[in-house]
């Protein structure tokens, strides 16, 4: 039974408590929080591990494709450095994607509301698997172009309002522990897309069309799971001021729990936030009050990406390949890769609230700087000694790892964390626009470096 209060009348609060103090089934309850997560994450950050993982297995099937498309269309080939200069706009348009996918995220997420916007957000998986799956029957290489646009629209959307949405539906002393839980669906995204991606199932000559088509069958689940779980409780109260749906989403998420002392803090909060409008990007900068708030969103949201973690992912082939690692044995690696982040998330996601975000933060970058110095001078020496490529290759999982147990789960709840109701979207805009660019140039200038 869960009763708010004394149920009497009197107020429009406890008129809605009257209707809902009915028997609860615990059972089913107590594990709508789990579910919700699990419904956010399949069709959110799952899809960007998924996307930016699952382009490495098919890279020698898409050049040969790319140049064997410009044969037919012109009657000669298309010179090697052209050739990886498509390469690389194949894999940087996913971020340039992601970047417009978080100019709309914000607007999106006040607009629709959290559950919503992901919800719709499925427009662009699906039509992006569409043509994925045509491109080789249609011999256009702009239309997997496309696709990978329209998949980082995707992802870039999903990044912002996935955290927002399970942070404001957490309670306040799981809030980090399930906000982090993005970064789970990332890792688990990657190693989905590398185990996938393998010769034996998705990543032979034929079938790479259809393994890059296979994101829709993420977003399908998400279609038909999220529909079932409340919206964010926050956004139903303190945006849209619908207090009965704000006590029944609550009621839903805590089951069997009092949820009493939430509301008035939510309530609360809105009180705070009465007659302020959501603020935009730009008036982020403006304010004083938020400039160190800001500060740390924009130099750790670069610092995310500019380690190139998730430039591995795109390229591990080759840097595996160019680390000496036999060309039989390179795919099942590239799973260590992947396999490593999402050990350390779950790790991550369970010592957050005890440690905190600092220790984690600074003892990630501290680890990924020391494995990352030693990765480059093993590289540097690997022809003269033998047993160099081992040492390259234990660094740049010891990396993989340092980046998982902090800065990839950390990094995302900031802005959950260091902003308001009105301001939180916006704040998620900066932090995504700041990612999604240092990972377009990451990803777009990474192959020349490795030549």
């Amino acid at each position: 039974m869960l009763c708010l209060g004394g149920c009497g009348p009197g107020t429009e609060v406890e008129a809605v408590r009257v209707t809902l103090c009915r028997p609860l089934s615990p059972q089913i309850q107590g594990r709508v929080l789990l579910l919700t997560i699990c419904a956010a994450g399949i069709g959110g950050t799952f899809q960007f591990g998924y996307n930016l993982s699952i382009i490495n297995a098919p890279t020698l099937h898409i050049q040969d494709f790319t140049n064997e498309t410009w044969w037919r269309r012109t009657g000669r080939p298309l010179p090697d450095h052209l050739v990886l200069l498509v390469w690389s706009l194949i894999v940087s348009l996913y971020p340039l994607g992601g970047l417009f996918g978080a100019l709309l995220a914000g607007p999106l997420a006040i607009k629709l509301g959290r559950k919503k916007t992901l919800l719709v957000n499925n427009i662009f998986v699906v039509a992006a698997a569409v043509l994925f799956g045509f491109s080789r029957r249609a011999g256009s290489f702009e239309m997997i172009m496309l696709g990978r646009l329209l998949m980082g629209v995707s992802a870039g959307v999903s990044m912002n309002v996935q955290p927002m949405y399970l942070g404001e539906s957490a309670p306040k002393e799981l809030r980090g522990a399930v906000a982090i839980t993005s970064a789970i669906f990332t890792a688990l995204g990657i190693v989905m897309g590398q185990v996938v991606g393998l010769r034996e199932l998705l990543g032979g000559p034929q079938a790479w069309p259809l393994l890059l088509a296979s994101c829709l069958v993420p977003g399908v689940l998400q279609l038909a799971s999220l529909p079932l779980f409340p919206e964010s409780p926050r956004y139903l109260l303190i945006d849209r001021g619908d207090t009965e749906a704000c006590l029944a989403a609550l009621q839903r998420l805590r089951g069997p729990a009092d949820v009493a002392g939430e509301l008035a803090e939510l309530e609360r909060e809105r009180a705070a936030c009465r007659g302020q409008r959501a603020r935009r990007p730009w008036e982020l900068f403006r304010e004083r009050a938020l400039r160190r708030q800001l500060t740390s969103l924009v130099v750790l949201g670069s610092a995310m990406e500019l380690c190139g973690n998730d430039a591995v992912y795109a390229y591990a082939s080759a840097l595996f390949r160019e680390a000496g690692v036999p060309e039989e044995r390179i795919q099942y690696a590239i799973i260590g890769t992947g396999s490593c982040e999402l050990l350390t998330a779950f790790v991550s996601c369970m010592v957050i609230e005890r440690v905190g975000r600092r220790v984690l933060l600074m003892g990630g970058y501290c680890l990924m700087t020391c494995c990352g110095s030693v990765f480059t001078a093993a590289l540097c020496l690997q022809s003269s000694v033998p047993w160099m490529p081992y040492l390259a290759m234990s660094c740049l999982f010891a990396c993989i790892l340092s980046f998982g147990i902090g800065p990839a789960g950390v990094t995302g709840i900031l802005a959950m964390e260091l902003f308001d109701q009105t301001a939180r979207p916006a704040a998620y805009v900066v932090c995504g626009v700041l990612m999604w660019t240092m990972l377009f140039l990451v990803g777009l200038g990474f192959p020349f470096i490795m030549v």
